[in-house]
């Protein structure tokens, strides 16, 4: 009998470890994707697939082609797949396919942590990075060189057309539509289908505040209301987003159209101040406040946009500036994820309250239902709304400094009130202890992701597929400190 693979490997091996953890996870989304009455060809046995995956990432092995070359010639990938090779296309579909359901696989493995009692109420410490995405920032363009290309490329098309179809036009109608009778009704066809696909209330809004919330918005002028117009932009585009398609002619028309909504959000935002301005004008004068700057938007937009993911931006990272994503997470006191996403953003200023309210849902899905007992960020998170949001609805202190680690004194102008208070508290031993624990929860996290696993640049593009590649990260960064909590629970 040749010798087995299986006896190749120690007891204790973080592939027996994956392996087992696979068995204990709800893998219904994966096996629903497939058809179950026997046509076509056989499937690789999804648990199997999602074993490869999530073992891949564990040891830093992200290329779907480096996957299938260790799937030849590694022992313990070989064992994961049975001594199956899955091709590098197979392996790279699969996770496009199942983008959704490996990304909800974090809850599940902060299910196992939770068992094993690595998540509980604590100091939790929410923190973001700057992640190089799979786009150069040579490829930023605005709007005018874009419109250049398509029109070039657009030429290309009709010069390429005169060649084909010599003096036809090329654009002939078919047959079943050159006659009257024809047309009649493939007219009434298609009248009948659009009646029948419309439905009442789509009209447009009438009103332009429709959609703000002036109260919400509060006193921060044209630029609040223009910040709200872009915040739905961009959860609009999180509801639609789509796979970023390798034709560069697509890619210039998607990046075109980001460039038009934005402009177009900015349109809305102006209308729903100036409209909210006249109705206070003539209803309330007394919080209508003096007159305003005039400011009209720009008739062709403006910046740049990426050609190349359109929805990776510009960032300042630690010593230069990428273009890429802002990954953001949530660690507990012992360096277990909580929380993971990624957003558009530069900056923190707005990631408080959303990835507190993430993590509290992971929790609650995980079965945990003690919540932190602080939440500590640095001073970029600094957000008096998203702070009051968190101690009055959930009762949850916050620590965060008003001034930067780097800077001498205090920010002019954070000066009394909330600002002293929050200083007089951190000078404390009490404080001191609590915000300490950041350095000693996420920041190691970052550092060891980045540092140790080499992973400072996404292969993935496009929002949704950057969110799945960010959460197998730290799905990976839980199954080790699980692995290693379940060796030293065991002892010798």
């Amino acid at each position: 009998m040749p010798p087995s693979l299986r006896e190749w490997l120690p007891e204790d091996h973080l592939a027996w470890f994956v392996l087992d953890t696979v068995a204990r996870l709800d893998l219904e989304a994966f096996f629903a994707a497939y058809r179950a009455d026997g046509h076509g060809r056989a499937a690789y046995d999804p648990s199997m697939m999602v074993s490869l995956v999530l073992y891949a990432y564990c040891t830093n092995v992200r290329s779907s082609r480096a996957i299938e070359r260790h799937c030849r010639q590694d022992i313990a990938y070989r064992v994961i797949t049975a001594n199956v090779v899955p091709d590098h296309a197979t392996i790279a579909r699969f996770q496009v396919r199942h983008q959704q359901s490996l990304a909800d696989l974090f809850t599940s493995v902060l299910r196992l942590c939770a068992k094993a009692g690595l998540v509980g109420s604590g100091v939790v410490a929410v923190d973001g990075t700057k992640v190089t995405a799979s786009a150069s920032s040579d490829s930023n363009v605005d709007y005018d060189r874009i419109a250049r290309e398509i029109i070039a490329q657009t030429i290309a098309t009709d010069e390429a057309e005169d060649e084909q179809h010599g003096d036809a036009r090329g654009d002939e109608l078919p047959p079943e539509l050159q006659t009257e009778a024809g047309r009649r009704e493939w007219l009434a066809r298609e009248l009948a289908r659009d009646q029948a696909e419309d439905e009442p209330g789509d009209s447009a809004p009438t009103d332009p505040t429709e959609g703000f919330d002036a109260e919400l918005i509060g006193p921060n002028g044209r630029r609040g209301w223009l910040r709200e117009a872009h915040r739905q932009l961009e959860q609009q585009r999180w509801l639609t987003a789509e796979p970023i398609s390798r034709s560069r002619a697509d890619r210039l028309r998607l990046a075109a159209g980001c460039l038009e909504d934005g402009l177009e959000a900015e349109c809305r935002g102006n209308s729903a101040y100036e409209a909210m301005r006249e109705q206070r004008r003539l209803h309330d004068k007394r919080r209508l406040g003096g007159p305003t700057k005039p400011y009209t938007p720009p008739p062709i937009p403006a910046g740049e946009v990426n050609v190349t993911d359109p929805d990776s931006r510009r960032m300042k990272g630690n010593r230069r500036y990428i273009q890429g994503y802002n990954a953001q997470a949530v660690v507990n006191e012992q360096q277990i994820a909580i929380a993971a996403e990624i957003t558009t953003a530069a900056g923190d200023f707005s990631q408080l309250g959303p990835m507190v309210e993430t993590a509290l849902d992971e929790l609650q899905h995980a079965g945990v239902t003690d919540k932190p007992s602080v939440v500590v960020a640095d001073a970029q998170y600094w957000n008096e709304q998203h702070m009051d949001t968190l101690i009055a609805g959930h009762g949850i202190p916050v620590l965060i400094p008003p001034d930067g680690g780097k800077r001498e004194g205090e920010r002019p102008g954070w000066t009394g009130g909330r600002f002293s208070f929050m200083r007089r508290v951190l000078t404390t031993e009490l404080g001191k202890e609590l915000y300490g624990k950041r350095q000693t929860s996420i920041e190691p996290v970052f550092g060891h992701t980045k540092h140790n696993r080499q992973i400072y640049r996404f292969n993935y593009r496009g929002r949704r597929a950057v969110r799945t590649e960010w959460r197998l990260v730290l799905i990976s960064h839980n199954l080790t400190k699980l692995h290693r909590h379940q060796l030293a629970t065991a002892g010798p």
